[in-house]
C-alpha cells in the first residue's frame, strides 16, 4: 500500500493544478470564463519594489503585461472556439493580447496550449522596454539585456469577475530582475532621484494596497502588486 500510495500523492501534488482546472472544466462546463495570462517583474532596490502608473487606471503596479501570441496561435484558438474580449477596447496596444472567453470544458486544452509555448510570446523582455526604456526611465545602453529568475506560475483561483460580468481566470508568471552591479546602480539612483510615473513603495505598503498607517493615503496599488511579493 505504501509503495502505492506515495507515487500517487507525489502524481497528484504534482498536478494539483490540473486537478483543480479539472474541477473548473466539469462545473463550469459550459459557461463562458474570461482568461487574462499575464506576467510580472518582482524589481527591488533595498526594501522597496518598483511600480509603474497604469496605462489604463489610476493605480500603480509591478512592470508587466498580458503575453502576445503569434499568427501560429490562430489554430488552436479556433480549436478551443476562443472569442476576443470585449472588456478592454481593441487597438495597436492591446491587439494580439492573450485575453480570451472560451467554455469552461476548453481550460485544459488551453492551459496545457499555453504552458508548451508555441505561438505565443514566452520573454518577458517586451514590456520591460516598453515601460521603463522607451519611456526613458531606463536607458537602452545602461539596459541591452536582462537577466531574470522564473519565480513561479500563479493561477489564481477562479472568480466572478463584475467588471467582466462573467467568471475570470487569471494566470500570471512572476520574474525576479537580476541586474547586473552597473545596472543596480542605475536603479538605485532612479529611485533617489525619482519619477511622476514610478513609485517605490515597501511589502507593507503593497499589502496594504498603497495606505500607510496613520499618513493619508496618496498612491492607489492595484492588487496584482501583491502576487510578486
Amino acid at each position: 500500500m505504501i509503495a502505492i500510495t506515495i507515487p500517487l500523492l507525489d502524481a497528484m501534488a504534482s498536478n494539483i493544478r490540473y486537478l483543480r482546472l479539472g474541477w473548473y472544466s466539469i462545473r463550469y462546463w459550459r459557461r463562458s470564463i474570461r482568461l487574462s495570462v499575464s506576467y510580472l517583474f518582482r524589481i527591488k532596490v533595498d526594501d522597496t519594489y518598483l511600480l509603474v502608473r497604469s496605462r489604463r487606471r489610476p493605480t500603480y503596479g509591478p512592470v508587466g503585461g498580458v503575453y502576445k501570441v503569434s499568427p501560429g496561435a490562430k489554430a488552436i484558438l479556433d480549436e478551443i472556439h476562443a472569442l476576443d474580449d470585449s472588456l478592454i477596447p481593441m487597438d495597436e496596444v492591446s491587439r494580439h493580447d492573450l485575453r480570451i472567453r472560451i467554455r469552461g470544458r476548453r481550460l485544459i486544452t488551453f492551459v496545457k496550449w499555453f504552458e508548451s509555448g508555441h505561438s505565443r510570446e514566452t520573454s518577458p523582455w517586451r514590456e520591460f522596454s516598453e515601460e521603463l526604456i522607451k519611456p526613458g526611465m531606463l536607458s537602452a545602453a545602461q539596459f541591452p539585456y536582462i537577466f531574470h529568475d522564473f519565480v513561479r506560475r500563479d493561477i489564481r483561483p477562479l472568480a466572478y469577475s463584475v467588471q467582466a460580468q462573467s467568471m475570470e481566470l487569471r494566470i500570471t508568471d512572476i520574474h525576479q530582475l537580476l541586474p547586473t552591479p552597473e545596472q543596480y546602480d542605475v536603479l538605485k539612483e532612479l529611485k533617489q532621484v525619482g519619477h511622476p510615473e514610478i513609485v517605490w513603495a515597501t511589502q507593507d505598503q503593497i499589502r496594504r494596497l498603497g495606505a500607510v498607517p496613520g499618513k493619508p493615503q496618496e498612491i492607489t496599488i492595484g492588487e496584482p502588486a501583491t502576487w510578486i511579493l
